[in-house]
């Protein structure tokens, strides 16, 4: 799915690449969904011709109607019985979003199954809720019930009976315009809710809740006897916080999307998250990747400052994921920006392998390494094509889903930041990884693989010791992150961009002043650390092996 025309690609735990929405889903209900949560026009065609071709059919002439809004009536039915917030037993309430616009030829046969199944299930059991827009012209100020009016015609006309309106408008709805909305589509006025502008999005449960919308959703489904009353007193006082912040955080996003937030949406929220919980007001510079090529610097040259003013003002920077190589040698530019003046950088999925490419180069003096993924030929490859991927086939081949990750040192400041367990379950979306046989190579030069997956061979983190915060993960933290409970790694950057990181590592267990990992023949490798980082070129470096000690200059790592 290409970022500009659907936003980013959300993952799931199962690996299912779905919609952006079914993130917003994940994030403001704290559940778990799974590809099956995820209805598509392609999807339930295949189910049906599937049924046909094993002869389910019987021979019968295949239609719409009743054969597809069967299928998608059974697809819902099936899929409301999954828990999906880690409770036993289905869930009270099954939420449908239908998308599209009203009269959209590419939804009928979704609306023509919600139509037989409301009126298979019956009043009680089938509330429907109809989005619409009630537009302000600016010229006088008057709110236009029009478009409404159309869209709930034209719904009804289709067999859809709207229960609640919910009016999307940049201004409280007037009473007037509420009586006349429900006089012309037949809706009780105290089930016409307004969804006005508000500061930000987590106002959002608040206004519904003041205008009783759940009274009108409980009414509707009869489930009355057995809610209560919304509990959004944590939920309330998140988003006051939000309200009152001030001090502000820069983080420099560098991408080649940047002209669609939506493209970056998860890694958005996840740095909202650590933000409020940081005390910080998040300001995002989008950095075009490749305006800060030196190609750029020719063809357009403001442009080109223009770009690197905005990384060289930023508190932190961070390379999200991206495939192509559009835009790589900026990035590239970055992260060595950030490496080689000691700001926060957070590297995610190709953010990773920039990272190590720009290492290649300028610590190891490989002038020429490269990925596969934009040099097939490249003589010194530090990214790789997987082996297991497929190079014929593109949809749903990368390795995809929660996959976990084996901390192979526990002094370090991504385990701290995880609370020091073991390991931890992060989503994947990847057809390249880190050259396994290039690992020894960079990690005697200072750059250390913390993470890896359960073999020890594909690697997933990686940080630099003497860094206040430099880190990449093959893997993409943004998609767990949470309201109240950001992202560890996000939340690393924004406290190191803050100055907080130390003080919050000691407080929650602080790096330790020795990092430790163990070689194939059991010996034990020290690194001598001053002041929490690594000792650059020409300090020492202590390897004891069987009690026996030997010093020797940092750069000489393998001959010790």
């Amino acid at each position: 799915m290409s970022p500009f025309e659907h936003g980013e690609v959300f993952v799931l735990d199962d690996g299912g690449e779905v919609d952006l929405d079914l993130g917003n889903y994940e994030r403001f209900l704290d559940i778990t969904l799974t590809r099956d949560n995820n209805i598509t026009t392609g999807k339930i065609y295949q189910s049906v011709i599937d049924k046909e071709r094993r002869g389910d059919y019987l021979g019968k002439t295949v239609q719409v109607v009743p054969h597809i809004t069967d299928a998608i009536q059974e697809w819902i039915e099936r899929v409301a019985m999954i828990p999906v917030d880690s409770k036993e037993g289905p869930a009270d309430v099954c939420v449908i979003e239908l998308g599209g616009t009203i009269g959209d030829i590419e939804s009928m046969p979704f609306i023509e199954a919600l139509g037989q199944f409301s009126y298979r299930v019956g009043p009680g059991n089938f509330c429907l809720v109809h989005v619409s827009l009630v537009p302000v012209l600016n010229v006088v100020g008057e709110q236009k019930t029009k478009p409404t009016q159309h869209s709930v015609r034209g719904l009804r006309g289709l067999g859809l009976v709207p229960n609640i309106l919910a009016c999307r408008s940049s201004k409280e709805l007037d009473e007037n315009v509420k009586e006349k909305l429900a006089q012309f589509c037949h809706v009780p006025a105290e089930n016409i809710i307004t969804l006005y502008d508000v500061p930000n999005i987590w106002h959002i449960p608040l206004l519904l809740r003041d205008q009783k919308a759940h009274n009108a959703l409980l009414k509707g489904l009869n489930l009355h006897s057995v809610a209560g009353e919304p509990d959004l007193d944590e939920w309330t006082s998140r988003t006051r916080l939000y309200d009152k912040l001030h001090d502000s955080v820069k983080i420099a996003m560098v991408g080649k999307y940047t002209g669609l937030s939506d493209s970056y949406l998860s890694v958005l929220k996840a740095l909202l998250h650590a933000s409020v919980v940081s005390n910080r007001k998040l300001t995002v510079e989008w950095v075009p990747a490749g305006d800060l090529e030196d190609i750029s610097a020719k063809e357009a040259p403001e442009v080109y400052a223009a770009a690197w003013e905005l990384l060289k003002g930023a508190d932190g920077v961070l390379v999200p994921g991206g495939f192509g190589d559009r835009g790589v040698q900026g990035k590239i530019l970055a992260a060595k920006y950030a490496r080689e003046n000691g700001i926060p950088f957070l590297g995610i999925c190709l953010g990773m392998q920039i990272a190590v490419i720009e290492f290649s180069r300028s610590v190891l003096g490989i002038h020429d390494a490269n990925s596969t993924e934009f040099d097939p030929e490249t003589a010194n490859p530090c990214v790789a094509f997987m082996p297991e991927g497929s190079k014929t086939h593109m949809g749903g081949t990368m390795r995809l889903g929660s996959r976990r990750t084996y901390f192979n040192v526990m002094d370090c400041k991504s385990a701290k930041l995880y609370g020091n367990v073991k390991f931890v379950d992060e989503r994947h979306r990847h057809r390249y990884e880190v050259n396994p046989d290039m690992v020894c190579q960079l990690e005697n030069a200072g750059l250390s693989f913390v993470g890896s997956d359960e073999t020890g061979r594909r690697m997933e983190i990686v940080e630099l010791d003497a860094h206040p915060y430099f880190v990449g993960v093959q893997f993409h933290p943004e998609f767990k992150s949470r309201p109240g409970k950001p992202s560890p790694l996000f939340l690393g950057l924004i406290k190191a961009a803050c100055g907080q990181l130390d003080a919050f590592l000691q407080k929650n267990g602080s790096v330790s002043q020795f990092s430790a990992d163990t070689t194939s023949n059991g010996h034990a490798k020290i690194k001598i650390l001053q002041n929490g980082h690594s000792p650059k070129s020409g300090n020492g470096l202590l390897n004891a092996a069987y009690g026996n000690a030997v010093v020797c200059p940092w750069k000489d790592v393998n001959h010790c």
